[in-house]
């Protein structure tokens, strides 16, 4: 038997599952790795960590299914975009990684758009900077860590650090390095300009050599072999961006349809099959299919809102749920839907980590009552999150105008049929979510089925392999009654944007 592995490191766990040809899920192992916060606004990873969780994962998927080595055809790789993991000079982890929920670098964008930096670099990058994006990153590094600096060997994306650690070959895939801010879209490569502008002209050297997702960019060497349980010699694609990977696990490759991704980050683009320029939408980026760009509204805002209110709000209900062999999530799907679309829940803007409308916007719950317990609450979040996808959409639509497409759902949201429900009446478009649970990983799988020849190409492997299993629509009234709750979380937004100037500063005054 023929499978492929499929890596997916993303902002909370290390994924590794298998999969079939013809897109069946055999097994999957997951692990949580551990995500730091030595400071306010700063989310960091141990980088050996993270490599020791993926031997681990690999490990476990294989003896889990009882694949034996030689049957594993291509391993792919995907993982959270936006962050940074460097590779020092003497050999090791130049410091520990950066994640993309990270704000650090929050000062950077605005003052770049302030001083028309930001304006020239979207000539070339095609795409808004944010403060998770390397080239911010890199700067903040530049003032606040100079040895670092000076240490950097190679400058990688997530999935490009772990590939790099299995094969002992440093690439940078394109689709993941078209949305660091570092590559000049047009030529596709990178470029020393963008570098200049940003004041980071130093690591030039330190850009791997740049591949595409479905290129061989390496082998497994005998040392990860050792550690993995996987044969030397096994290929290794280029991978891609994880928003790549699930859309081709939703099968959207072409313009048709959009895929939203609710998991950490709030997800939600389609492709094209050339960029937007005109600055309305946040981000361009190469698509892992020749000619397509990746078109994309992003903000870390989605369902890890939801986690933390599980995992500080309801600790105890948490362990009550698993003492008696019951899911949390299915106690949370009927706190809310116990709750009609009319009914008043306080409004909720899901700005734990980081916001789509103010670098400085924190989350908040607006319109709380006596009356109301954690029920309302976690009815807010749930709609509080899908309002964030609903800003992103109409962002996305003033470039598609057409709103006769499917909105293809993945993530924590799309196993969840009352959430799955609110989407599609929130966004007043048809919803399908599909059978595969670890949508990352097998957009990996279908990458190296197609990069292996035994499919004619990506598209044609995601039509074979991907299985729309539900298709949800709008409820007319529903969605008529959303439309007044989005203006009401809109014109909070708008009630707030003149208080997080001052509470950043009060927070900065004392060390907050």
């Amino acid at each position: 038997m023929r499978y492929y592995l499929g890596l997916d490191n993303g902002g909370t766990n290390t994924k590794a599952a298998l999969f079939t040809p013809d897109g069946t899920q055999v097994a999957v192992e997951s692990v949580a790795t551990a995500a730091l916060t030595p400071a306010p606004g700063f989310v960091e990873r141990d980088m050996e960590d993270m490599w020791r969780d993926n031997c681990a994962v690999i490990r476990g998927v294989l003896e889990k299914s009882g694949v034996r080595a030689e049957e594993i055809a291509g391993v792919g790789l995907c993982g959270h975009g936006k962050g940074l993991y460097l590779w020092g000079k003497d050999g090791k982890s130049a410091r520990r990684g950066i994640l993309s929920a990270d704000n650090r670098a929050w000062k950077y964008p605005i003052e770049w758009r302030k001083d028309g930096t930001e304006e020239r670099a979207f000539a070339l990058s095609c795409q808004h900077v944010m403060a998770c994006q390397p080239v911010s990153l890199l700067a903040w590094l530049r003032d606040n860590e100079p040895e670092t600096m000076k240490n950097i060997r190679w400058v990688f994306e997530c999935k490009d650090y772990v590939r790099f650690r299995l094969t002992g070959e440093a690439r940078a895939e394109i689709t993941d390095y078209s949305g660091s801010g570092l590559m000049d879209l047009h030529a596709k490569s990178f470029s020393k300009e963008l570098l200049s502008l940003f004041g980071i002209e130093s690591v030039w050297d330190a850009l791997p050599p740049l591949c595409a997702s479905l290129d061989i960019a390496g082998h497994i060497t005998p040392e990860a072999a050792a550690l993995t349980g996987l044969l030397p010699g096994t290929p290794v694609i280029g991978g891609m961006f994880d928003i790549d990977a699930c859309a081709l696990a939703v099968n959207v490759t072409d313009e048709t349809n959009i895929c939203m991704i609710a998991g950490t980050w709030s997800i939600n683009e389609y492709p094209r099959r050339a960029p937007i320029t005109d600055g309305s939408v946040l981000m361009n980026s190469l698509f892992c299919l020749p000619g397509y760009y990746l078109i994309e509204e992003s903000s870390p805002t989605s369902a890890g809102n939801n986690q933390w209110f599980i995992d500080r709000l309801l600790p105890e209900l948490k362990a009550e749920a698993k003492t008696a062999g019951k899911s949390i999530y299915d106690i949370l799907n009927d706190w809310v839907d116990s709750f009609a679309p009319g009914d008043f829940v306080p409004v909720f803007l899901p700005f734990l980590t980081a916001s789509n409308v103010d670098p400085r916007a924190r989350a908040a719950f607006v319109g709380l009552n006596a009356a109301h317990s954690r029920r309302e609450m976690a009815r807010a979040v749930y709609e509080g999150i899908t309002f964030s996808h609903r800003y992103h959409l109409d962002r996305l639509m003033r470039s598609r105008p057409d709103r006769s497409g499917t909105i293809r759902l993945a993530g924590g949201a799309a196993r969840s049929k009352v959430w799955t429900q609110m989407f599609a009446d929130v966004m007043n478009m048809p919803v399908e979510t599909v059978s595969a649970e670890e949508t990352g990983a097998l957009g990996c799988c279908v990458a190296v089925a197609a990069a292996l020849g035994d499919y004619k190409d990506a598209a044609d492997a995601a039509a074979h392999m991907c299985r729309s299993v539900s298709r949800v629509l709008p409820r007319p009234d529903a969605a008529k009654v959303y439309e007044e709750k989005y203006a009401l979380y809109l014109k909070t937004i708008e009630c707030l944007n003149a208080l997080w100037p001052d509470m950043q500063r009060f927070m900065e005054e004392h060390h907050a």
